[in-house]
């Protein structure tokens, strides 16, 4: 049974990764550090949900899940290198999965700190545990955001990304450097996916898709940035987490230009205006409300739109959720889980 680690496991994507892969039959540990970045109380339902019980959950302690003998989860920080060295060396994993990273452009702006020490210190510490421990496959979340404002579209993989325009885009480049000086240098197979826009059921509280749905559910006015003004490639967390796992069994090779080191996009690639996505909620929801039309925030792009036409040649990458479906998903839970 192939053994996976998971970081970020209590995140958005973390939790639907795990939920995918132990029924697929993989063995996983997953860890989180639990922040209050956002309410703490999602994170401990969705790891109810896998079966993990609150109570148990302590620092760097093993919780076995009630619902899958082949899931145990840590509270345990990637910063923590001595403790994140110890759990590789116990782990023996054969692929890692790196979601663990703190997000947000917005608040990139306010505590920039805490963007370095997870997304730049956790980063190499993941590195060099799986340099040192001989992982087979390091899998990493990158983000449509190194793109910035990059006007060709849909964005490539081979567009340069030289200028971000937020911090926390940048710390996300910078991942994908180290990782490839990593690949280059100690031959670990890495392979980075630049997300666009996911959303989904348990989805963050700060992402667009739940502040719009609460702002509608309570009748209050949807704020809406650069007077409406903006495109996304929303794409649902189903054909992300396909996506993921369908990597794992593709790690890079060696080859002369990028030994060891491969970088995708994933994403839906298609590109949705941001006030259409609105509707679409309101329509699914049954209620509709005023749009407050403000400018343009900083750190904040126009446009995402992924051209995902190298990970359905290399992987054969396809999704399937179109947004209104996707969108009729989220609401069902939405409404379930906020119901009070």
């Amino acid at each position: 049974m192939k053994a996976i680690l998971v970081t970020g496991a209590a995140g958005f994507i973390g939790f639907h990764l795990v939920e995918a892969l132990v029924k697929k039959g993989f063995r996983v540990v997953g860890i989180d550090n639990l922040n209050e970045y956002y309410d703490v109380k999602l994170k401990f339902d969705r790891l109810g949900e896998s079966g993990i019980n609150k109570e148990k959950v302590k620092y760097n302690r093993k919780v076995q899940s009630k619902t899958h003998s082949n899931y145990i989860f840590l509270k345990l920080d990637i910063t923590d290198l001595p403790n994140l060295d110890q759990l590789f060396t116990e782990g023996n994993f054969d692929t890692v999965i790196n979601l663990a990273a703190q997000a947000g452009v917005r608040y990139s702006l306010e505590n920039p700190h805490a963007y370095v020490q997870s997304n730049l210190v956790g980063f190499v510490n993941i590195l060099e545990c799986c340099r040192f421990h001989h992982t087979g496959h390091l899998i990493y979340a990158s983000s449509s955001s190194v793109y910035g404002n990059n006007k060709k579209v849909p964005f490539s993989e081979e567009d340069c990304v030289d200028f971000p325009i937020s911090l926390y885009a940048a710390t996300k480049k910078a991942d994908e450097l180290m990782a490839h000086a990593y690949s280059h240098l100690y031959k670990l197979p890495t392979t980075g996916l630049r997300f666009f826009t996911v959303y989904g059921p348990w989805g963050r509280p700060d992402m667009a898709p739940t502040l719009f749905a609460t702002a509608i559910k309570n009748q209050m006015p949807v704020r809406v940035f650069n007077k409406g003004k903006l495109d996304r490639d929303f794409t649902y967390i189903d054909d992300i987490i396909e996506g993921i796992i369908k990597t794992i069994n593709f790690p890079p090779k060696d080859n002369p230009k990028h030994p060891f080191y491969q970088l995708f996009n994933i994403g839906n690639s298609q590109k949705v205006k941001l006030i259409d996505f609105i509707n679409t909620l309101e329509e699914a929801m049954g209620k509709s409300t005023e749009k407050l039309f403000l400018p343009m925030q900083a750190g904040d792009v126009k446009c995402t739109w992924a051209d995902i036409e190298k990970l359905k040649r290399s992987i054969g990458y396809r999704p399937e959720i179109e947004i209104k479906e996707g969108v009729a998903k989220f609401v069902k839970w939405f409404t379930e889980y906020y119901k009070n």
